[in-house]
């Protein structure tokens, strides 16, 4: 599948690494949709993990950015969606291994706990690794969802 548009969410916690993945990724010259948010002021992370999850089940973007403080609330709302499979990365290994393994489809991020040079890093690993499919990758991943 070739990557055209990635849909882009964070909490509070995540709207400065939200803003420098989302140029990062115009560079790339990928359409972004962000779906919020922009303030410091509170807001829920699971409305923005469904926001993701909607943009990809319709076909408006094909993968997925998710940054809250620590990764971990928006990877597990993510995760309730059947058709999302959230990988949530603190290295570039971990971002290339959850494309070639899991053919993740989104990329969560914790903004509190991942520098920002870190976190373009497992951006560009998981837009530049395809997954290697293959019978035992392709069985366990259908095992999903």
């Amino acid at each position: 599948m070739t990557v055209k548009t990635v849909a882009l969410a964070s909490d509070h916690a995540g709207t400065q690494m939200k803003a420098e993945l989302k140029d990062a990724l115009a560079k790339r010259g990928l359409e972004v949709l962000d779906l919020g948010t922009d303030g410091p002021e509170s807001v829920d992370y699971p409305d923005f993990a469904d926001a993701v999850a909607a943009a990809i089940r319709d076909g408006r973007a094909q993968r997925g950015v998710l940054i809250c403080g620590t990764g971990i609330g928006i990877s597990i709302a993510a995760n309730r969606h059947r058709h999302i499979r959230a990988a949530l990365c603190s290295d570039p290994t971990c971002a290339r291994l959850a494309r070639e393994h899991n053919d993740a489809n989104v990329l969560a991020l914790g903004a509190r706990v991942v520098g920002i040079e870190i976190a373009k890093d497992c951006l560009t690993a998981f837009l530049d690794t395809p997954f290697e499919g293959g019978e035992r990758h392709s069985r366990r991943v259908g095992k999903l969802g």
